[in-house]
Parts: structure tokens; sequence; C-alpha cells
């Protein structure tokens, strides 16, 4: 592994942002060369996630922040379904911003997987805060199946997640990395309520839920069932973390849902603000260091990412850093490694 992650921690905070209507993104008209070389965009399109997720909270915070402390610019944060969808927007022009899991956004930028034959231009300008891979079944599905390590899972009930959302990206990625077939499983693909309602209605034997640590729909669920998460054993988190940089080994900590005592191994995955390479160099520099200079307003909306949500964790990036958002980490003085730096 190239980069590790620290350990990740605790409760997503519930701070209500507000978006505003959806808007197509305002491309510029002339001929554009070069990585930065784009027009400044007046009015930003900030594709996100679903309404009750990280992702719109941290949008509508960044959209704020572009409306309020960049001159000349305001930004709307935009409900979607989260990071492979976002990238196929940012790359249609249909998006200025987007949020998105990094294995997503490697993906897109190298054009494999759902991003097969239509690389899309991904350039980071923050590295956010990593989800946290949970398989999760209840108790009682956990002892008659014998759902031990991750690979046990053959021959269940699986939810990987709904469709075209990282968390079906990141689970199809883990089924590779493991060889396991989808042949074997009885696969569904079912969003995190829906996941939810299918396990305690017995429709359903275990689902993926690719989220940040303390997660409140899961606190919900523990809450109220005898919830097990199914770890990742050592050679099961071997094999995956080998095949990409963008998973690095985790712990989720006993004690981080209810009834759920001892840690738990698993994998981890970061989050990215990213751009297009024609977006405006000088712009991508403003709203890198407004988003810093009102940190404290992003840890409001995910009190977890306070430590992670510094210029350092930049160096966690899959894909190149824009150039104006390079030079604002420089002048922060992270040096970016080579393969960090974007090439014209």
């Amino acid at each position: 592994m190239r980069r590790a992650t620290r350990i990740l921690v605790a409760l997503p905070a519930g701070a209500l942002m507000l978006a505003g209507c959806a808007q197509p993104a305002e491309q510029s008209t002339e001929e554009e060369s070069g990585l930065g070389a784009g027009a400044v965009r007046e009015q930003l399109s900030i594709v996100t996630g679903g309404t009750t997720g990280v992702y719109f909270q941290v949008g509508g915070v960044l959209a704020n922040t572009i409306t309020d402390g960049v001159e000349g610019q305001s930004g709307s944060a935009e409900t979607t379904g989260a990071s492979v969808e976002n990238l196929r927007l940012l790359g249609s022009g249909e998006a200025d911003i987007a949020i998105a899991q990094g294995d997503a956004v490697s993906e897109a930028f190298e054009g494999r997987n759902d991003f097969e034959g239509r690389a899309v231009q991904s350039y980071a300008l923050a590295v956010l805060y990593p989800n946290v891979f949970h398989a999760v079944s209840l108790e009682e599905n956990a002892v008659e199946l014998g759902l031990e390590c991750f690979s046990d899972i053959v021959d269940t009930r699986y939810s990987v997640g709904a469709v075209g959302s990282g968390n079906e990206a990141t689970t199809t990625n883990v089924f590779s990395a493991l060889e396991i077939s989808t042949s074997d499983i009885e696969i569904q693909q079912l969003g995190y309520a829906d996941t939810d309602s299918a396990l305690r209605n017995d429709q359903l034997d275990a689902g993926s839920w690719v989220v940040g640590e303390g997660h409140a729909g899961l606190s919900e669920l523990a809450t109220t069932e005898d919830v097990h998460l199914i770890p990742m054993c050592d050679e099961e988190v071997s094999v995956i973390t080998a095949a990409t940089n963008s998973y690095t080994e985790h712990t989720i900590p006993g004690g981080t849902y209810p009834g759920i005592e001892g840690d738990v191994q698993t994998i981890a995955v970061w989050n990215l603000m990213v751009v297009g390479g024609d977006f405006n160099e000088q712009q991508a520099y403003d709203i890198t260091s407004a988003m810093f200079d009102n940190i404290d307003d992003f840890v409001a909306a995910y009190a977890p990412g306070e430590e992670y949500m510094v210029p350092e964790s930049i160096l966690n990036s899959p894909v190149p850093v824009h150039p104006g958002a390079a030079r604002f980490y420089e002048e922060q003085g992270v040096e970016l490694p080579e393969d960090l730096l974007a090439q014209s």
C-alpha cells in the first residue's frame, strides 16, 4: 500500500443542509486546452447523494462556502445516486464538482469497470474522510449460516447496494478481489433503507453498507435488532488491499454500534471532492482555500471528519490533484509526490 488510513471514529452529525434546485453546469463556449484552462464558472452544480447522507450535508456546506466566500460565484448542492452517478454527471458536463468514493474516482479516471470506454477526467480538490465497509447481517442469520469471514456469504441472499451506487461498486470490487462469483449468491440491489427493511423481514441474509463509521441508520438497526457485522479475515483483507491502492485495512472499534462489543476487521475507502481537467485553475485554488478557511463548518456537518479534513489528507488521493488545488496544498507545506501532480 502506498498510503495508510488512520482509524475512523464515531457517529455522523445530523446538520441540515439546504440544496438549491438542479441547474445544468455552465460550460465555457471558448475553446479550452490544457489542465485548468477553462473559463470561470459562476454557478456551480455540486453533485452529492441522498438527502439523509453525509455527502449531501458536506455538499451543502461547500455550496454555502462558495456562495458566501468566493466573490462572483455561487454553489448549489444536488441530490443524486452518489459516487458513480456523480462521476458520470461530471464527465457529461452536467455537474461542476462531484463528491465520490476514491475507488469510483480511480475507475473513472482510468476508464475501468463502470467507466469502461468512457473515462472521466477527475482531479482532486480535497480528500474528505474514509467510508468503512460494513457487511451487515442479523445475529440469528450469522449463527445459522456460519458467517465468520466475509467469503462465507456464498450461497446467501446478499444486497450489494443500490444500482449505480458507490456501495455497489465497492462490493463488486471486493467480490472480484476475493474471486467470489455473483452466480453463487442471490444478489439484490437495495439502498440502505430497503436493506434494513429486508433484513428485518427475513427477505435478506446480509448486505453491504459502505458508509462513515457510526452511521445513523446502522446504529438505529442495531438498537432494535441483534446485528452481526461479518468480519473480513486476515487473508481477505490482504488480498483486497493488494488489488488496488483505493482500499486500506480498517478496524471498527467495539462499542461503535449497540450490542457489538468486539472489534471488527474490515477495509475503508477515502471520499474525495473532484473536478474535471478543464476546471479553471484559479477557481480551483479559490474554492479549495475557501473550504479550509471555513473547515469548522464542514466539521459541524460531519463531526467524525474533524481529524481527516486537513490539508495533509490530500496525500491519500488515488488520482492526481488539480493544479489549482495543488498550489494551495504546496502553500500549506504539503509536498505532493510525483504521482499526484497532474500532467498537462
